[in-house]
């Protein structure tokens, strides 16, 4: 796996590890991923997965740096607020210092049924940095379709919960939430609040996912949707089980992707 851009002594911690090793490092450095969303989740990702050793990361978000991102969201600083840069922009400089191994393809434009395609279809796993139901509802509509894991999390105040979704393998989102919750029901961090710390422990959790997709250890992918409460010290797991048949999932039993229409 040596290489100029990436020298294998960079990743000597990680390899020694018993249950990763050098394949699973030479399998992560030809692994490609598209994070949906480089705020505070995705942007925890991001850096982690780069730091690992992952050789190509998509990262798409329409959104610039806001002064209120800094306390929660990894890859930013105080310059990139009072630029208002483009987080796309500002993510993929950092990671290039971070790693400059890892190829970053910094697209700014919101996902969408129209692009969602162009953006995943050479990648080997979809890692949710978004904030809202609705593109992850797209998402999941997407790799059902066509076979593609993707990794779902989301933080709200100090709750935070996450899961690799293998469709054929485990359910789909849509197993255990039949549609998103109504825009009015559906807090955000603006008006609910988050806490920078649960953040990044669900990302980490998250990148820890992804990186045993793309090492290709799907044996050791969590079967789990994890909730975790940090403020209380609560966690609690779920068991993510096979697609749901009764009633049957209309999108990964029916085969119904209504949220990839237009």
């Amino acid at each position: 796996m040596s290489s100029d851009r990436q020298p294998i002594e960079r990743f000597a911690r990680q390899i020694v590890f018993e249950s990763w090793g050098i394949e699973a490092q030479r399998s992560l450095s030809a692994g490609r991923a598209l994070i949906v969303g480089v705020g505070g989740i995705g942007s925890w990702a991001a850096a982690l997965l780069a730091r690992a050793g992952a050789g190509f990361l998509r990262l798409v978000d329409d959104d610039t740096v806001d002064l209120t991102n800094l306390h929660r969201q990894a890859l930013y600083d105080q310059f990139d607020a009072e630029a208002a840069r483009p987080k796309v922009t500002a993510a993929a400089r950092r990671l290039a210092e971070v790693n400059a191994g890892c190829t970053v393809d910094a697209v700014m434009a919101r996902v969408a049924p129209a692009n969602l395609d162009d953006l995943a279809r050479d990648v080997d796993v979809i890692v949710d940095g978004t904030d809202n139901f609705a593109t992850r509802f797209l998402i999941n509509d997407y790799c059902v379709k066509t076979g593609k894991p993707w990794v779902f999390a989301g933080v709200l105040g100090a709750e935070a919960q996450v899961a690799a979704i293998i469709p054929g393998r485990t359910a789909c989102l849509r197993c255990f939430l039949d549609e998103p919750p109504p825009p009015c029901g559906d807090p955000t961090c603006r008006q609910a609040g988050v806490l920078g710390m649960p953040v990044a422990a669900v990302a980490a959790l998250q990148a820890m996912e992804a990186a045993k997709i793309l090492a290709r250890r799907l044996d050791a992918v969590s079967p789990h949707l994890l909730k975790m409460d940090l403020w209380n010290n609560t966690f609690h797991r779920m068991d993510l089980g096979r697609p749901r048949q009764t009633p049957p999932c209309t999108c990964c039993v029916e085969r119904e992707f209504e949220y990839l229409e237009p």
